[in-house]
């Protein structure tokens, strides 16, 4: 089902000749200077459709709600029933010897009259290899400087995604350290642009535990979470830190939008490329 749409949008030629198209992209040391170059993956050429990766987004952002719903009797243990006719009152049903309302939605202490209900389909499922190829365009929608720009993102490198050195990720171990390597590499303005636009939620949302509203910016895909590098940037404005066998659409397309400003450590691509070897057929 995906074959024709994907021939309608970029046509068979079109994308074995995206798919043939090499893009390299330095690599950063600990300092920020280039050291080499690597080409890049052929997953960062793969088209990027937006409504695959918003359908995917929704897909994994229901799966983490919580089903939620009121008891089946909940108002409803009463011995309440009605007088009946002939009274000059109202025949819903009263507690006997006491003569007030019960049971009924209108009443103090009643039933909901549609109470959330814990069957409820909440989760929008969506298919295996839909997801993997939303996981890849969303991939590559983070070397498009223009999609990146165009979600908000503020940077002054010239080729995307950022790729650094294995050896930064042990080489970094002080977030003053992290500061002055992100201003190198030309991304630390975004992490300003987070803090900056970080602000107080309006609504009730701020007394259940979600009081501020941060946007995202940077995302690190490293090979340990736990490393001096992951450590030393996981609490700045909107960074996220993952490796690269976890990565997925909620990480890459924050609120479906595709065009996450991205560094990866150069073993990270090189994993990345290996998990999405295979890539459904789709010419």
């Amino acid at each position: 089902m995906w074959r024709p749409a994907m021939e309608r949008i970029v046509g068979t030629s079109m994308f074995l000749l995206l798919s043939n198209t090499k893009k390299k992209v330095p690599i950063y040391n600990a300092d920020g200077e280039p050291i080499g170059e690597v080409e890049l993956p052929v997953i960062f050429n793969f088209p990027i459709r937006k409504d695959l990766i918003r359908r995917a987004f929704l897909a994994e952002f229901t799966a983490r709600l919580q089903p939620k719903g009121r008891d089946p009797l909940a108002g409803k243990r009463t011995s309440a029933r009605s007088f009946g006719v002939g009274l000059g009152i109202a025949r819903v049903p009263r507690i006997p010897g006491l003569g007030r309302a019960a049971f009924v939605n209108s009443a103090v202490g009643g039933h909901l009259a549609h109470p959330p209900r814990v069957e409820k389909k909440i989760h929008e499922r969506i298919n295996r290899k839909e997801k993997k190829l939303a996981t890849i365009s969303a991939l590559s929608a983070t070397s498009s400087i223009e999609m990146v720009k165009n979600r908000g993102h503020i940077f002054n490198a010239e080729t995307l995604p950022i790729v650094v050195d294995d050896e930064v990720e042990n080489m970094i171990g002080r977030t003053k350290e992290a500061k002055v390597f992100l201003d190198k590499i030309g991304v630390w303005q975004d992490i300003v642009r987070s803090k900056e636009r970080t602000r107080i939620r309006a609504g009730k949302g701020k007394r259940r535990g979600r009081r501020y509203i941060e946007p995202r910016s940077v995302l690190f895909i490293v090979n340990n979470h736990n490393s001096p590098l992951a450590r030393s940037t996981r609490n700045l404005p909107g960074v996220d830190i993952v490796e690269p066998w976890l990565v997925s659409i909620l990480h890459l397309a924050p609120g479906g939008e595709p065009g996450r400003l991205t560094v990866i450590s150069s073993s990270s691509l090189e994993e990345l490329a290996r998990r999405f070897s295979s890539i459904p057929k789709v010419v």
